[in-house]
């Protein structure tokens, strides 16, 4: 029966490099000289530091347009509140997302049974398994989910005949 897989899984190369040359041109820009601004990645985090709150949101910003540059979805980005260090100093916590969390494989089911399509979502762990009798039933619920959740950066994997 053919099926696929609706993931959110970013590419964490991708994030790797948006983060390297981040922090290249951090340390290479004019108003970042003499400043401790950069941004670490330890597994799904990326943790964003600066001296003060306009300067963090520069750093932001700039890893926000390297990750664009890289085709990553900077809807992957979960944002923590601002944290103030030592003297002036400021931090903020970023999470990248990986997996579909139980509400929003629960919205993206009743999505697809809402649609009365002939196809069938099953959730399973942090992905929804679609099946369905035709290949062409799956492509319409590829599209519908495309339309539908613009929320999550949503991709299709395992499509099977």
């Amino acid at each position: 029966m053919p099926s696929f897989d609706v993931v959110c899984e970013a590419d964490m190369v991708e994030v790797k490099n948006a983060v390297e040359q981040s922090n290249k041109e951090i340390t290479t820009r004019f108003d970042f000289k003499g400043s401790s601004a950069k941004v670490e990645q330890k597994e799904r985090e990326l943790t964003l530091f600066a001296d003060s709150d306009f300067q963090l949101s520069q750093v932001r910003d700039v890893l926000v347009n390297k990750m664009t540059k890289r085709k990553v979805d900077v809807r992957f980005l979960d944002e923590e509140k601002i944290e103030k260090i030592g003297g002036d100093k400021v931090k903020q916590l970023i999470k990248v997302r990986n997996g579909i969390e139980t509400e929003d494989a629960k919205k993206i089911t009743k999505a697809i049974k809402e649609s009365k399509m002939k196809v069938q979502a099953s959730i399973q762990g942090e992905t929804v398994r679609v099946t369905g009798a035709k290949r062409d039933d799956l492509q319409a619920a590829m599209a519908l989910l495309k339309k539908d959740i613009q929320d999550l950066p949503l991709a299709f994997n395992n499509f099977r005949d």
